[in-house]
């Protein structure tokens, strides 16, 4: 033992209240460490994931890229966060270096569950592929950044004010937050002002913004003076009460601040639509439907499986919104004369996206289908905002937390004058 002890220079400290025996491996100077600088760390996820982070993790930031921390990963091949991560992980945001991943569910309490087993399969892969990826459940487990820090946040939605307040807490430069930022206007509205103190920038990943077919819509529009265009969003639910019971539950805060919000940002980013700014909304009746169904819960919960409507604006715009939670896939966006007279229709995704959709649904035959729909935008706003965190590049099209509190706004007014006009 007298051997042992020349050759490490191990100290021990054992005390009789404590269950765990704090083995500390010195170093060869004669520092001495007091009971309080030891460690103990247990064998949850939380504790080892703190002491991954501090323990020589090295950094896969490069010079030029950000130093980026993924808040919310979700499940494998179901959760937004994840289809962020792989796209990090594949190389296809150039100025993005995912470093950490924040998921306090799997790596937490939900970690038994089949959800959570397929998370520490995927987590085991990403390590081998990945060994420097550091995983955590808070992140005040972080280190201090190395280089410039941007925080996605794609968490529950319930979840994003105090996920941003730890953002701002733990050195990130720029948070990108996935729609719609926090449940009501109030709350966003105080995440602004506490982001604005810290000189923190918010970015939000309204991925339709920088759309081709959005784009291509709009330069189409600008051609015909006096027409009408119509975003057309479809999910593909199974038009059932058990299915769309599942749908309106899971997604509470209901359509128009969860599927129809990336509509409303464009017309808040494009059209001048403010809750101040709206003369006049018009529900389509034959095409909408509002529904009150149980969900899974048991509990009744209403919103609409389908809606249309259109927005004329006080500046004399018009635009229309129509959303479907059964309509399929594709969403796309049409030109109409002042007549009805369909001018223009273009898809997402176009011909030449298709190909790129076949193959990602055969690299991830279990994932999320829109997913692979809206794989190119994915890429294009975190690219935008990683560059701008790393270099302060501008962020073009991206929109910004202040167009989201507008939108969020014209999503709290719509929703019960749209509800009064289908009754």
């Amino acid at each position: 033992s007298l051997c042992q002890k020349k050759r490490f220079l191990t100290m021990f400290h054992t005390t009789t209240t404590a269950a765990t025996t704090i083995l500390i491996i010195a170093s060869t100077t004669s520092m001495m460490f007091s009971r309080n600088a030891a460690l103990a760390f247990t064998t949850t996820s939380r504790t080892m994931s703190r002491r991954t982070f501090r323990s020589g993790l090295q950094m896969s930031a490069k010079p030029g890229q950000a130093e980026v921390v993924l808040v919310g990963c979700g499940a494998p091949n179901r959760g937004m966060g994840w289809y962020h991560g792989i796209q990090m992980l594949e190389g296809r945001c150039p100025s993005a270096a995912l470093d950490y991943i924040i998921e306090p569910w799997f790596l937490g309490a939900g970690a038994d569950s089949e959800p959570g087993q397929e998370f520490a399969t995927w987590q085991a892969e990403v390590l081998k592929e990945h060994p420097d990826v550091g995983f955590g459940t808070s992140l005040s487990e972080l280190p201090e950044p190395k280089a410039p820090r941007l925080a996605l946040i794609s968490g529950r939605t319930a979840d994003n004010p105090r996920l941003l307040e730890e953002a701002i807490a733990n050195g990130c430069k720029t948070i990108y937050l996935e729609k719609p930022g926090a449940p009501t206007v109030v709350e966003l509205e105080g995440m602004a002002e506490s982001a604005k103190k810290a000189g923190v920038e918010v970015l939000m990943g309204y991925n339709k913004n920088v759309c081709k077919y959005v784009r291509k819509t709009r330069e189409f529009a600008a051609t015909q003076p006096g027409s009408i265009t119509t975003f057309v969003s479809n999910n593909a639910y199974e038009n059932s009460p058990e299915s769309l019971g599942e749908c309106f539950e899971r997604n509470a805060e209901g359509m128009l601040k969860n599927m129809a919000i990336h509509e409303l940002a464009l017309l808040a980013s494009f059209y001048d639509v403010t809750v101040d700014n709206i003369a006049k909304v018009e529900a389509d009746k034959e095409f909408s439907s509002c529904q009150t169904l149980k969900g899974p819960s048991g509990k009744e919960f209403t919103d609409f499986d389908k809606i249309k409507f259109t927005i004329t604006t006080k500046t004399g715009q018009t635009v229309s919104v129509q959303a479907d939670r059964c309509g399929g896939t594709d969403s796309y966006a049409t030109v109409s004369s002042g007549e009805g007279e369909e001018l223009f229709r273009y898809y997402m995704p176009d011909e030449e996206d298709k190909v790129n959709v076949a193959a990602l649904e055969k690299k991830y035959p279990t994932a999320m289908p829109y997913f692979f729909t809206q794989d190119p935008d994915y890429v294009t706003v975190k690219e935008r905002v990683a560059k701008h965190t790393s270099d302060g590049s501008e962020a073009t099209g991206v929109a910004t937390i202040g167009v989201a509190v507008d939108t969020l706004k014209v999503a709290e007014y719509l929703t019960p004058i749209l509800q009064e006009q289908l009754k």
